[in-house]
C-alpha cells in the first residue's frame, strides 16, 4: 500500500485540523478534486484508488508517531487524545470515472475529512505513473537531484539558501520522495532545514514546516460574521489557536492587494511573515516589504516564504534579490519530488463548500482560481474588489 501512516501527509494539515477541533466542530464541508494538466489520462485508476483508500482507512496512529506529535510546542495535549483514536473514514469519498476523466468528491465534517487530500493526491500520483511508466528508471531522476545539490553549493553564502521539501502531494513516489528528502538532508544539510511531510520528520530529524493552507481561509466565508471580514477572522482564529506560533500568513486567497489590506499593523507585527503561492514573486516581495515599512516593521525582520512551482534556479534569483531584505525561505514541491523525466501531475483537491455554501479561492494567478458557483465567485470578486482577470 501507498500509505503506511497517517504522517505520510504535510504539517499543516494536522495545524489546521487542531483548529478545527478547538474552534469549528461542527462544521460540514466538501472537497473536489481537479487535474489541472490538460489531455492527461487519469482512466483506469478507479479500482486502485478505491483499494488504497480503504487502506487509509485502517490506518491510526501509533504510540511513537503520537509521541512525536505530543513532542511539537504547538500541538496541544487533547488533541493527541483525539488522535489516539482517530481514523479516516471511506464513507465520506465518492469516487467515479468520467471517460478518461477521474472524478472525487469528499464531503462531511471537516474535522474528519480534513486529512484525506494529500495521502489521495499522492496516492492518484503515484497509480499514475505506476500505470504510465512501470519501468521507469530513476538514474535521470538522481543525476537532475545532484545537479541540484552542485547548484546549491555553487552559491556564495550557500547556508543562507534556506529550503523545505513541500512535495508529498505530486511525488512520484513514496520512495523517490524518501530518497530525495534524505539525500539533501545528508548533502546539504546548511540548505536543507525542513519538509512540510510528517513522517519524512520523524525519520530524518528534519524540522515540520507548515502552517495554513487556503481552505483554512475559504472556511471562513461561512463561519465568519461577513465575507469582506473572512481573512481577518480567519487570522484570529489562528491567533486564538497558536498564540503567536506558527505565524506565517497565507497571502493569495482573494489576491495581494486584499490581502494587504486586511493584514495591518496589528498582524504585521503578530504574524513572523507571510507566503507567496500565486503570482510573481518579485512583485509579491516589493509590495510586501514595502507594506511592512509602511507599517513601522523592519522587513529584515520578517520570514517571506515562497512556495509556488518553484525551481531551484527561480528560488536562487528570488534568494540573490531578496535575501539581504528579508528572512527568505523557499518550500519546493514537485521540482524535487517529481523531476525524474516524466510529466508530473498538476492535481488538486480544494474545498469548494462549508456548511452548504459554496467557497471560493481567488488566487493570483488565474488558472489557480476555485469555485463550483459564478454567481458567488462573482460576489466575492465584488467584495474584495479583485477584477475578473484574476
Amino acid at each position: 500500500m501507498i500509505i503506511q501512516s497517517l504522517l505520510d501527509t504535510d504539517l499543516y494539515k494536522f495545524t489546521m485540523m487542531q483548529a478545527v477541533l478547538h474552534q469549528f466542530p461542527e462544521a460540514e464541508v466538501e472537497y473536489r478534486f481537479l487535474c489541472r494538466s490538460p489531455d492527461q489520462d487519469l482512466s483506469g485508476l478507479k479500482s486502485g484508488l478505491e483499494r488504497e483508500l480503504e487502506n487509509l482507512c485502517t490506518l491510526q496512529l501509533d504510540p511513537r508517531e503520537l509521541g512525536y506529535l505530543k513532542s511539537l510546542r504547538y500541538i496541544k495535549d487533547d488533541f493527541v487524545e483525539f488522535l489516539r483514536l482517530f481514523h479516516l473514514q471511506s464513507r465520506f469519498v465518492e469516487i467515479s470515472e468520467n471517460d478518461d476523466r477521474l472524478e472525487l468528491v469528499i464531503r462531511g465534517p471537516w474535522l474528519h475529512t480534513i486529512l484525506f487530500e494529500v495521502p489521495l493526491l499522492a496516492i492518484i500520483s503515484e497509480l499514475h505513473h505506476r500505470r504510465h511508466h512501470p519501468d521507469h528508471d530513476l538514474a535521470d531522476g538522481r543525476s537532475r537531484l545532484e545537479a541540484k545539490i552542485a547548484r546549491i553549493r555553487e552559491l556564495d553564502e550557500a547556508d543562507r539558501f534556506i529550503l523545505s521539501d513541500f512535495g508529498t502531494r505530486r511525488r512520484f513516489s513514496r520512495d523517490w520522495h524518501r530518497e530525495v528528502v534524505t539525500t539533501l538532508a545528508r548533502e546539504i544539510p546548511g540548505s536543507m532545514r525542513g519538509t512540510s511531510n510528517l513522517k519524512l520528520a520523524l525519520e530524518t530529524g528534519l524540522v515540520p514546516i507548515g502552517t495554513m493552507a487556503h481552505e483554512f481561509i475559504q472556511a471562513a466565508q461561512a463561519l465568519g460574521p461577513r465575507l469582506s471580514m473572512t481573512q481577518r477572522f480567519a487570522f484570529d482564529a489562528w491567533a486564538r489557536e497558536y498564540r503567536g506560533d506558527l505565524g506565517i500568513a497565507l497571502s493569495d486567497t482573494y489576491s495581494l492587494q486584499a490581502f494587504l489590506r486586511d493584514f495591518d499593523m496589528y498582524f504585521c507585527k503578530l504574524f513572523d511573515g507571510a507566503r507567496q503561492d500565486s503570482g510573481d514573486p518579485f512583485e509579491w516581495a516589493e509590495a510586501v516589504i514595502d507594506h511592512y515599512r509602511r507599517n513601522r516593521v523592519d522587513p529584515a525582520t520578517k520570514n517571506l516564504v515562497f512556495s509556488d512551482s518553484l525551481t531551484i534556479d527561480k528560488a536562487i534569483a528570488i534568494w540573490q534579490r531578496f535575501r539581504d531584505r528579508a528572512r527568505v525561505s523557499f518550500g519546493i514541491g514537485t521540482h524535487l519530488t517529481n523531476d525524474v523525466g516524466v510529466e508530473p501531475l498538476n492535481i488538486v483537491l480544494k474545498m469548494t463548500a462549508c456548511n452548504g455554501q459554496p467557497v471560493a479561492k481567488l488566487s493570483d494567478s488565474p488558472g489557480k482560481v476555485i469555485c463550483t458557483d459564478e454567481s458567488y465567485l462573482a460576489w466575492i470578486r465584488q467584495v474584495f474588489d479583485v477584477p475578473r482577470g484574476n
